[in-house]
């Protein structure tokens, strides 16, 4: 079997070029992208009284048949 040179690039070499190209622009410009400062606390500030919120709200009654649905999904699987 004769050797390939290796500067001779085929179709195949190209496009595994241009894809890796692809990926790297993509990489790239999700590294410039910046979140607002302002939205990420607002957000935080939303999300660190959600959950407290929600159980000042409930009754204990209704907190436990959330709770127990979900520990019988986390063991039970889909049903």
């Amino acid at each position: 079997m004769p050797k390939r040179s290796s500067s001779k690039r085929t179709l195949r070499d190209e496009i595994a070029l241009a894809t890796l190209r692809q990926v790297i622009r993509q990489t790239e410009n999700e590294k410039r992208r910046k979140k607002n400062p302002a939205a990420v606390a607002l957000g935080r500030l939303g999300g660190l009284k959600g959950g407290k919120a929600r159980a000042v709200a409930l009754s204990a009654k209704r907190r436990r048949e959330i709770a127990q649905k979900a520990a019988r999904k986390r063991w039970h699987g889909k049903a």
